[in-house]
């Protein structure tokens, strides 16, 4: 699955989303019950590249980190791919052996709206699985996209009541047709898939009014992202080249789903590592479409330590994540070079004639650059207030940081990025990066994806595996030393 080329038309303002710690409030959200009993969250799954997964014990690793984090389900992202069916079998197998729930999310970049009655017949292929999500005593459904379809000729054919939650959009799809909606933009946007522009910005947040006024009394299902940034080039037949304004965004994001309280809330995604916002391990069996360029040493785990306490907070209807949370941990992420690094001789992007009929190709720096800062990233977990003390290359600087969940940001220095922890003048914790920041062109690429880490660190280094890497050479200009975190030294050319 490789297109997210949907150009979204909104009909919602312009006004800018600061990063700032207390978001905006929004009007007449239809919320989850006081109790907070049937607030649920999903987390998107891309099974396009799962072919390689030989057994339902190949999904029991992303099962149990899921649902250990407290994600209720994995919405099953399908195509019309020969072994969505195997790979399916699989995923629902591995869940009701795990306690897991899942549904089907039919992608209309695969799918066609006149498919009613073939989008129901899958659904009523799985309806009766254990592992199958009921929400309100039906069969919970989704999709990317689908404004249009004919939801009585789905249900009809699946033979069975369906709660349908597309990813319809507001002025497009009829909301009198579904149960919930999902807003798949996570990230502040132009309106029209791309990044923010002077006089166009499409915050997350005036993205959520939209749904809300759409759907009326009905549930939201919001979405919930840190990143995305996409880099083919030529080398492929899906060339696109753009990012959207990340930053703090996975912490800004949190704090406004805790005061938004929707029913539901979708993470964008566990593993579309093209888009470079998944949360879930890198070792996560995968096949290559060619994103190991930009995604090979840039594990994103933290994220998911990050957003636990949250997550807690949320299902308990609290607006603050702070008495969820557990262990102390400092969560740090940032680019693995400054935006101005100059690498048009090697990138991937500057060579050939890429087809271009999506509008999603740029050459050079990814679409949307001028958006992201250069800067290190940090938030704080603490059960007590702590020194917060950072030095990324010739940059030193500490922050007071309060009980609770706080977020930093640190001027980008080239070098060594150090994360410490102090009270009364003692060290708690600190650890150095295993990624430096550098100046120069990784693997010859503009590299816009994030790193990030944990304090204290993983026991282990989440790599990609061997099929995870099998199209790192292609298209490349330059060198591109492998899984090179913790090793001292490249392990390999490709």
């Amino acid at each position: 699955m490789h297109l997210r080329t949907l150009s979204l038309a909104l009909a919602v303002g312009a006004a800018a989303f600061p990063q700032l710690k207390d978001p905006k409030p929004h009007k007449n959200v239809a919320r989850a019950n006081d109790t907070a009993t049937d607030r649920l969250v999903f987390c998107h799954f891309m099974i396009g590249i799962s072919s390689n997964r030989q057994s339902a014990a190949d999904y029991d690793d992303d099962m149990r980190r899921a649902k250990d984090l407290g994600i209720d389900a994995f919405a099953l992202n399908i195509g019309v791919d020969p072994f969505t069916d195997t790979q399916l079998n699989y995923a629902y197998e591995s869940a009701a052996q795990n306690d897991m729930k899942v549904f089907i999310s039919f992608d209309f970049n695969w799918y066609h709206t006149d498919q009613a009655a073939a989008v129901g017949s899958k659904i009523a292929q799985y309806a009766n699985e254990p592992a199958q999500l009921i929400v309100d005593d039906k069969i919970f459904v989704s999709s990317f996209a689908g404004d249009g379809i004919d939801v009585e000729q789905i249900e009809s054919s699946a033979g069975t009541d369906i709660f349908w939650a597309p990813n319809y959009h507001p002025g497009m799809g009829d909301f009198n047709d579904v149960d919930s909606a999902l807003n798949w933009m996570a990230w502040d946007n132009d309106g029209n898939n791309k990044a923010p522009k002077p006089g166009a910005n499409v915050t997350v947040a005036d993205g959520d009014q939209a749904y809300i006024d759409a759907l009326g009394d009905k549930p939201y299902l919001a979405p919930a992202s840190g990143w995305f940034f996409t880099h083919f080039g030529g080398e492929v037949s899906y060339s696109k080249n753009w990012v959207f304004p990340g930053d703090l965004l996975w912490y800004n994001r949190w704090r406004e789903i805790l005061e938004l309280g929707p029913r539901f809330v979708e993470i964008v995604t566990w593993n579309d590592y093209g888009e470079s916002h998944y949360i879930g391990p890198l070792s996560s069996p995968h096949t290559d479409d060619g994103a190991s360029k930009w995604v090979m040493d840039m594990p994103h785990g933290g994220w998911l330590e990050m957003s636990r306490p949250f997550i807690a907070a949320y299902k308990a209807g609290d607006t603050s994540p702070d008495q969820y949370i557990g262990d102390e941990r400092l969560i740090y992420w940032y680019r693995p070079t400054p935006r101005d690094v100059e690498c048009d001789s090697t990138d991937t992007t500057m060579g050939g004639n890429p087809d271009n009929s999506t509008g999603n190709f740029f050459r050079g720096r990814p679409n949307g650059w001028e958006t992201l800062q250069d800067e290190v990233f940090v938030v704080s977990l603490l059960n007590s207030p702590a020194t917060i003390e950072v030095t990324s290359g010739d940059v030193e600087e500490s922050f007071e940081a309060s009980t609770g969940a706080s977020a930093f940001a640190v001027g980008m220095g080239v070098g060594r990025q150090t994360f410490s922890l102090v009270r009364d003048g003692e060290t708690v914790m600190s650890e150095t990066s295993l990624k430096d920041i550098v100046d120069e062109c990784i693997c010859g690429l503009y590299n816009f994806n994030a790193y990030v880490g944990v304090v204290p660190a993983e026991s282990t280094i989440d790599q990609l595996d061997a099929t995870g890497l099998a199209m790192l050479s292609q298209g490349l200009n330059a060198p591109c030393p492998t899984n090179t975190l913790g090793a001292g030294a490249p392990s390999a050319t490709a």
